[in-house]
């Protein structure tokens, strides 16, 4: 990276602070003054560095619905866009959300690969690819950084999946590891310079990754240059000594680290070189100066880039992010006619993940709400038919709450509003003028008014005592304890329980509260107050939902049924068990196909579920976790306004049994990657399966002839035309096959890929360039890339499994 007159000024002025500051004043910075920001120092114009959660939107420092945020779609469905550009643009849009609730550092984007689709974190990454995973991120990075936010590359190494996630060892193959994990770390550090890395809970080799000097000071910032601040994922920091020199400049969150007084104490006692602190510290500072939160120091971005419309790029993104697998027979776009819509995901729509990535859209636009906009008055019909859950949730639809909280006396210390009855106030994430240590009891207070009427289930979630009042009376007075076998996480992010049923009256409103009084014997890993007030509205037949539903699409020209995952599905903190639909979504598929031979289904999921009726549908499209637009992007995706625009990143199986990958479970605390190269259409090649959909397969709604294919060692050049009668947009894929090999590598694998747009009859013409890496492997005797002459096959495909042209080239 080029050095420039401002960047040796930014340096200047770090090394000027850095001169300012006593020991124990750069350890203070090293640690987290709260779950959020770094400490402020005055004295040397240090403004408090502030971070938070993405990655498809930016949440501020407080959970919650007062301060809401644009949510884009998944990261799989902007993945599936295959384009970079796009992805720079949707980071320029984080960024300026970051500025707007005053964040300088988004701890995204995450690059780790989908080894395998039981990861339960599946949909915050990218894809199985490294090289598509590496250019997606590259673009994401580029985008937050053109608006001056830092970013935070996660989770750096091999957290790719969530069973045992705080301790397991991840035993891996240097070559693997090379060209699979680390690949896309490196193609992003290289290529968009990333102010920021997070480093994973994970072992890697039987070393804690925030102690991992090889993998930090030797490969990260060594061999890549990689100039930025290393924080830690929350609560990953287990050791003073062995974190700062395992490289690890920030200990996150605050304020009891491993670092301030216990690094501070580690250099007085000789266990620490005060130098090492001057590293971190450096690094810390070098953030700020590039933020703009150093005095003295010109930021990287003084002017941001032209504001951006959230609600129009949300849309976008999730239009060219859906997947169209299967169209038989053009069943979309939809023609004149009617349609019945079926599915409890269209009138609730699932449109982001569980965890930390989650965020709160001041709005969100579901299925029914906008194909009701985008339709004939008349034409459209709507009916359960299947509900995917059959567990209590968060109180939301149909309610309106607050949190009153109150000390040991009852005194009114403060009051927040709460988006659902969902309660995660975690360190300082509080109600003005409430403090952890005063607190003893939050109400849960406000209306409810029903949608259905019968019998209604409330309950509850987490530990401590619980009186549930509803409609003025009081159905439930208890306790939940924690049993001598209780995990802590599970204890608050558990199971919820059903207290009471109550038989209510649609649109008559009730009021409702829930008294929460804090368990204060229980010791959170850091201070927090989670617990939620939950429902389940009136449970019906499920034949008799499903009946309804064949009658709808009985009498409709087409049907849309809309299936979807559920938070105990898909979600920070565990694994998926399988991947089969959840509730009777799967019956109620197969009876609206059997009734509508004109039956298109609506996949809304973050990864890959199975589909046991995929060839008795007429279409098939997925889309995602699809953002707060999603319903709207639905709809001119359906109607025909737009293209669905989309390209798997990662195969899609057929059932779980034929997944070549697919243990997450560590045994005796290791998990042995034991695949080694063979992961996604890699381990697919080499098995000689076919998957149910193959990576870079999507449809569009017009049809393309590939003309010529012209290969160099260092780019091909294609030219591709509309041979449809609509305009449409081609991800043109690049493969390298080796023709004879007596090295062990995959069958093939993707060197390139461009985007290309053309209307009907026209023809276009792209290159794409064939990076050095994709000739060569990580030879581990030599500790060293190494370039693997021979003839090379050059597939011009549009998709995995459907080559176009062929070209061979000798290297």
């Amino acid at each position: 990276m080029t050095q420039t007159g401002a960047d040796t000024a930014r340096e200047q002025a770090v090394e000027t602070a850095l001169a300012k500051l006593d020991l124990d004043t750069k350890a203070r910075l090293l640690g987290g003054q709260d779950m959020w920001s770094l400490p402020a120092l005055p004295e040397i114009g240090l403004k408090s560095l502030v971070m938070s959660d993405g990655p498809i939107g930016v949440r501020g420092v407080r959970w919650t619905a007062d301060d809401p945020s644009v949510a884009l779609p998944s990261p799989t469905a902007l993945a599936a866009a295959w384009d970079p550009g796009l992805a720079r643009r949707a980071g320029r849009l984080l960024a300026q959300e970051a500025r707007r609730k005053g964040v300088h550092v988004l701890l995204a984007p995450t690059v780790n690969l989908h080894r395998t689709p039981l990861g339960g974190r599946h949909f915050e990454a990218y894809s199985e690819d490294p090289f598509l995973t590496g250019e997606i991120g590259t673009g994401y990075v580029q985008g937050v950084q053109d608006g001056g936010v830092g970013t935070t590359v996660k989770h750096f190494v091999a957290n790719d999946a969530e069973t045992d996630r705080f301790t397991v060892d991840n035993r891996i193959a240097a070559r693997p590891l090379r060209e699979l994990y680390l690949a896309p770390f490196e193609a992003i550090v290289r290529n968009a310079h990333p102010w920021g890395i997070m480093t994973a809970y994970n072992q890697v080799n039987g070393v804690t990754m925030t102690e991992h000097r090889y993998l930090v000071n030797e490969v990260l910032r060594g061999e890549w240059g990689f100039d930025g601040f290393n924080v830690s994922d929350w609560m990953a920091a287990r050791s003073t000594t062995g974190d700062i020199e395992g490289g690890l400049d920030v200990a996150m969150p605050g304020p009891v680290t491993v670092y301030g007084e216990a690094l501070a104490a580690a250099v007085r006692a000789g266990e620490v070189e005060e130098s090492a602190v001057d590293t971190a510290v450096r690094n810390v500072l070098r953030l700020a100066a590039r933020v703009g939160a150093l005095e003295g120091a010109p930021p990287v971005v003084t002017e941001p880039p032209a504001p951006i419309d959230g609600d129009a790029l949300a849309r976008e993104i999730a239009r060219r992010g859906f997947v169209l697998v299967r169209n038989e027979n053009a069943a979309l776009p939809l023609g004149n006619g009617t349609v019945a819509l079926s599915g409890a995901a269209a009138r609730d729509a699932r449109v982001l993940g569980g965890g930390s990535a989650q965020v709160f859209p001041d709005h969100v636009v579901s299925p029914l709400a906008g194909l009701t906009a985008a339709l004939p008055e008349g034409t459209l019909t709507y009916v359960t038919g299947a509900d995917p859950s059959d567990e209590l949730a968060p109180a939301e639809q149909g309610f309106t709450l607050r949190a009153r909280c109150r000390d040991a006396e009852g005194r009114l210390l403060g009051e927040g509003s709460l988006p659902n009855g969902q309660v995660q106030w975690i360190g300082d994430d509080l109600p003005a003028g409430v403090t952890h240590e005063a607190l003893a009891s939050i109400e849960v207070v406000g209306t409810f008014t029903p949608r259905e009427t019968g019998t209604h289930s409330f309950g509850t979630r987490g530990l401590g005592a619980y009186t549930l009042t509803v409609a003025g009376e009081t159905v439930f007075d208890g306790v939940q304890a924690m049993g001598p076998e209780t995990d802590p996480f599970e204890a608050l992010f558990g199971a919820p329980v059903e207290r009471a049923k109550v038989t209510l009256t649609a649109g008559e409103t009730v009021e409702v509260s829930l008294l929460h009084t804090l368990d204060k014997e229980f010791a959170v890993p850091l201070p927090a107050v989670v617990f939620s007030f939950v429902h389940l509205g009136p449970r019906r037949d499920p034949d008799e939902l499903i009946a309804e539903a064949v009658e709808a699409a009985r009498a409709a020209d087409t049907a849309v049924v809309v299936v979807a995952t559920t938070e105990r599905v898909e979600s920070e903190g565990f694994d998926r068990k399988d991947l089969a639909l959840p509730g009777r979504q799967d019956d109620l598929v197969r009876a609206v196909a059997a009734a509508n031979p004109n039956t298109v289904v609506v996949v809304n999921a973050g990864s890959p579920v199975e589909l046991p009726w995929r060839e008795d549908v007429a279409a098939i499209l997925l889309s995602w976790f699809p953002g707060q637009e999603g319903g709207a992007a639905l709809a001119d995706v359906l109607t025909g306004a737009e293209e669905p625009g989309g390209r798997l990143p990662t195969t899609w199986p057929g059932t779980l049994a034929d997944v070549p990958v697919t243990d997450v479970t560590p045994v005796e605390g290791e998990l042995a990657y034991s695949e080694g190269l063979f992961i996604g259409y890699r381990a697919w090649d080499r098995l000689q399966t076919a998957p149910a959909y193959a990576f870079g397969h999507g449809l569009g709604y017009t049809t393309w002839s590939y003309d010529s294919l012209v290969a160099r060692p260092d780019a091909v050049t294609v030219r591709v035309t509309n041979t449809g009668d609509r305009p449409g947009r081609e991800v043109v894929q690049i493969y390298l096959a080796p023709r004879a090999d007596d090295v062990d590598r995959p069958e093939r694998r993707l060197a390139g890929f461009a985007g290309v747009e053309a209307g009907p009859g026209e023809t276009v013409e792209t290159e794409i360039t064939l990076p050095r890496r994709a000739f060569e492997i990580w030879d581990e005797a030599k500790n060293d890339w190494t370039l693997v002459p021979g003839t090379y096959e050059v597939r011009a495909a549009h998709s995995l499994t459907d080559t176009r042209l062929t070209a061979t080239l000798e290297v």
